[in-house]
């Protein structure tokens, strides 16, 4: 997997027209390692090496919001160190599962026994670096992590979900402790998160501000019109496929927040609240 690093700030201009602020990204060299994953499947980890900094910036009534992927020749986290008891998780399982047309939400469908909401919720409460996790669910579904409450070393608490993603990441963030230095923000129904790789992500959030998993695409992605005509195929080395955790300051997604309900943005992941574009 690869850190997709990015860097936030504010900054004021009176050029760039909204509508042709996005540069490209420059071409692509990757390094990779192997590392296991859970249940016998292995994947490389690859990190994002850039030739040089990119910034995608996005304009609105003057107000730029700079997005920075960092390389790793570039950008060195090694010093960089996440406190014990410093992070808060919201893990999300309010969805539904209405693709998969199943009698519950695919995040509590048993797997080999378990709950697949249970193994991601077992990870992030073994981690030193965790506080707390803010399961964000419908409240028939609580009873499924509070029986384990007194046995985890983090405090458990709930919100209820939103309508869209954002919706629920929003209300998960207003249970947060006030003093965390870090959101990290996963979805329940992705079992296999890695320890190791969580702890990369939230080294690199901590250090640039705010981090997410990512994954080279393998498929030809082409790009349609509103006729569902072909207009060009996409350079797949420039294609990387976004999952989670996304691990975030506090105050920039909330600042993120802020923007998208002064701006009306709907965006479903929280890296694209980072970035204020469609998804």
């Amino acid at each position: 997997m690869a850190m997709l690093q990015a860097n936030l700030g504010f900054v004021k201009s009176p050029t760039f027209p909204f509508s042709s602020s996005s540069f490209s990204c420059p071409k692509i060299a990757v390094k990779a390692t192997s590392a296991s994953l859970g249940f016998k499947n292995r994947s490389s980890v690859q990190r994002l090496d850039f030739s040089k900094r990119v910034s995608r910036i996005y304009r609105r009534d003057a107000l730029l919001l700079s997005i920075k992927c960092s390389s790793s020749a570039e950008f060195d986290n090694s010093n960089t160190v996440v406190k014990e008891k410093s992070v808060s998780v919201i893990l999300l399982a309010g969805g539904q599962g209405k693709r998969m047309k199943m009698s519950m939400p695919k995040q509590y469908i048993p797997l080999l026994g378990q709950p697949i909401a249970l193994y991601s919720f077992f990870t992030f409460s073994r981690m030193p670096e965790v506080k707390e996790i803010v399961v964000v669910c419908d409240p028939f579904f609580r009873d499924y992590f509070g029986e384990y409450e007194e046995t985890i070393d983090v405090d458990l608490k709930f919100a209820l979900p939103g309508k869209e993603r954002q919706d629920s990441v929003h209300s998960g963030l207003q249970e947060i402790d006030v003093n965390s230095e870090l959101v990290c923000i996963h979805d329940s129904a992705r079992p296999l998160v890695d320890t190791e790789d969580v702890k990369k992500v939230l080294k690199d959030g901590l250090a640039v501000g705010a981090a997410v998993l990512g994954v080279p695409a393998k498929a030809t992605i082409k790009e349609v019109n509103s006729d569902s005509l072909v207009v060009k195929t996409l350079d797949r080395k420039t294609l990387w496929e976004m999952q989670t955790p996304q691990v975030i300051k506090p105050e920039l997604l909330k600042r993120g927040f802020e923007l998208v309900k002064r701006f009306v943005f709907l965006n479903k992941a929280d890296a694209v609240l980072m970035e204020i574009k469609e998804d």
